[in-house]
């Protein structure tokens, strides 16, 4: 799954589809904003950890991006076809305030959009409480349609930590969507308790302690992998 690059290759780590590069040991250390490579990085980890059976899909950000920007209907549907939406149970899609498709890694603010069809709901993490409002419901037009809901599906602002600083957003929507995925494997998505949700499980497992603790967790997984090629 994860090979060592020659020396003097800026390329320091492949895992599943995802290419890491000698720049991303420096921003995981931090104090950073986390970059696109690293989500799609820790995304795949924990579709690669978790026992789901293809019921929980990780859109990695940069089809998140495009599914929010896309300029056509024909472009959208090609785009969201292959992800088999209606055979999901729980999706988590990246929310970045970037318009500018044409910039690549572009925005300064990341959040979660978690679709969980139990709830029929869109449930938005935003660790900047209105940040990506916006950008959210963008995302959640362009998607929702595709779903294959029985009932409409609903855009809902889920409970979520606030982050203490400027750059750690991205991480916030780490931890939050890997509760969000021990809570489904766990059998969360029961939900018998409708306005529960995993909100319970986000409160008492994310903070700015958990989040700095998980920059560094995710540091020594690279290198371990890196070690073990």
């Amino acid at each position: 799954m994860a090979f060592r690059k020659k020396d003097g290759d800026n390329q320091i780590l492949r895992y599943d589809d995802v290419v890491l590069r000698r720049s991303d040991l420096g921003i995981i250390r931090g104090p950073h904003y986390l970059n696109d490579r690293l989500i799609e990085f820790y995304f795949a980890h924990l579709a690669s950890s978790s026992a789901s059976s293809g019921a929980v899909l990780l859109v990695p950000p940069s089809i998140s991006f495009w599914l929010a920007n896309c300029s056509d209907s024909q472009s959208l549907r090609e785009a969201a076809d292959p992800l088999r939406l209606p055979d999901r149970s729980l999706v988590l899609f990246t929310v970045n305030d970037n318009l500018d498709v044409a910039a690549a890694e572009g925005g300064s603010h990341w959040s979660l959009l978690v679709y969980c069809r139990e709830t029929s709901e869109f449930v938005h993490h935003d660790s900047c409480t209105g940040m990506n409002l916006w950008h959210a419901q963008r995302l959640f037009r362009a998607v929702s349609g595709f779903v294959g809901a029985g009932e409409p599906p609903q855009f809902v602002e889920g409970f979520t930590p606030q982050q203490t600083n400027g750059y750690d957003c991205g991480l916030y929507v780490l931890a939050i969507a890997e509760v969000v995925c021990n809570w489904f494997v766990s059998g969360g998505r029961g939900c018998a308790k409708r306005d529960e949700r995993w909100f319970t499980a986000v409160d008492k497992e994310v903070d700015a302690v958990a989040v700095n603790k998980l920059r560094g967790e995710m540091l020594k997984l690279i290198l371990n992998l890196m070690e073990n090629k």
